[in-house]
């Protein structure tokens, strides 16, 4: 059995399994996702490091679906956004795709004192403050003190709604960050009731399963256009890649000042990563 050197140090076994729907989410083949999950397992020395293998399955995959080439990877595409604004329009978009009615982020007062929220959402008769929690480097964990801080948070605003104090009742909170969550940090949420969304926790709805489930990709996925241009239209607030691939590309870039072949580039690319 051969082992992977995940990025964090530890070993775990080669999972073929887990390469081959890396291919599919790429666009790859059923057929040939088998075939070339099978090549690498073969090829690659014990203790090949996970970076390596996603080189590895890129470059393959580029071969039958040349797509993958524009296309960056999520989880870095998501670490490439700026926490603020970028990261938090994009997850209050996100939470619109799927059927949230999201306002923009506010002050709202407790009974002791005022907190600044991301986000109020309303779903299925519940409403609750979103906090999004952004970390540049992918691989770091999300921890503890997020949910802690949340669950004061929410005991001081349902104190003062009932005082008077806090215009809008809110029943909990959910927290979206871009990493994986530590074992603490489920334990805590799933036990105080916070809603806990991150790179794969919940495993039914997680920031990933979410963002596939309806292309919506951050515009950072796009590669090989200027990462300047990228950024620029992120900060004006085209975060979505398809926001960019089906929109009016001259008043995308009047409103971005990203010159207009740029945006025709950054569209025609992020159709490509759509539609494949």
């Amino acid at each position: 059995m051969k082992y992977v050197t995940k990025a964090n140090g530890s070993r775990q076994p080669f999972d073929r399994g887990k390469v081959q729907r890396t291919l599919q989410k790429m666009g790859v083949g059923m057929g040939d996702a088998e075939r070339i999950a099978r090549e690498i397992e073969e090829a690659v020395p014990d203790g090949v490091k996970t970076s390596a293998i996603l080189q590895m399955v890129r470059a393959r995959a580029r071969i039958v679906r040349p797509a993958v080439a524009y296309r960056t990877n999520l989880r870095r595409a998501l670490a490439l956004l700026r926490s603020k604004p970028e990261f938090e329009e994009f997850v209050r978009v996100l939470l619109r795709e799927h059927g949230y009615q999201v306002e923009a982020g506010c002050v709202l007062a407790g009974l002791c004192g005022e907190h600044e929220v991301d986000g109020i959402a309303q779903k299925d008769g519940t409403t609750v403050f979103v906090e999004v929690k952004h970390h540049v480097s992918p691989h770091r964990m999300t921890g503890l003190d997020e949910g802690r801080i949340a669950r004061a948070i929410v005991e001081d605003l349902q104190e003062g709604f009932r005082a008077g104090r806090c215009p809008v009742s809110i029943d909990g909170a959910l927290l979206v960050c871009n990493t994986k969550l530590t074992d603490h940090a489920k334990r805590y949420s799933n036990c105080r009731g916070i809603g806990h969304i991150g790179w794969d926790h919940p495993e039914e709805q997680n920031l990933r399963s979410m963002i596939e489930e309806t292309q919506s990709y951050p515009v950072t996925i796009v590669a090989g256009a200027s990462q300047s241009s990228i950024a620029r239209l992120a900060a004006a607030g085209f975060v979505m890649a398809k926001q960019v691939a089906y929109g009016d590309a001259s008043a995308i870039a009047h409103v971005s000042g990203v010159p207009q072949k740029d945006v025709l580039l950054v569209a025609g690319r992020a159709r490509a990563i759509l539609e494949q």
